[in-house]
């Protein structure tokens, strides 16, 4: 026998699953990805200064947990108010928006297409003496 003290959660009185989860979502750009599984997400919002009533940007930065360490710098993502993982993280990783474009440095580029061809300014300087 079940008693209705099992049944509902919480000071609402309602059902667990009926109760409904209102958790704020933020969407911002992934500004490092240097920790396992956790990124640092920028996001920028307006405010208004009391006195002068002067728009200005404010960026505040919130880390992430990824579990499966998609996200990459650069990316567009949107992130979740979760419990509290970590001293620090309390943000969930919900989907990655809008990749970043990944550039890739010129040696490696000039490397993949003429590996033949050496880089340096010193062999151009001893073929002209």
């Amino acid at each position: 026998m079940t008693t209705t003290k099992d049944k509902v959660s919480g000071a609402s009185g309602l059902p667990q699953e009926e109760r409904p989860r209102h958790r704020q979502q933020k969407i911002g750009r992934v500004t490092s990805d240097k920790m396992q599984k956790t990124i640092v997400v920028s996001v920028e919002s307006l405010k208004r200064d009391r006195i002068y009533k002067r728009t200005y940007k404010f960026t505040t930065k919130f880390k992430a947990h990824d579990e499966e360490n998609t996200a990459r710098i650069g990316d567009i993502v949107r992130i979740e108010e979760t419990r509290p993982l970590s001293r620090d993280k309390h943000w969930r990783l919900l989907e990655v928006l809008q990749r970043a474009v990944q550039v890739k440095p010129v040696a490696e580029v000039v490397a993949e297409l003429e590996p033949d061809l050496e880089t340096g300014a010193d062999d151009d300087e001893d073929e002209e003496r």
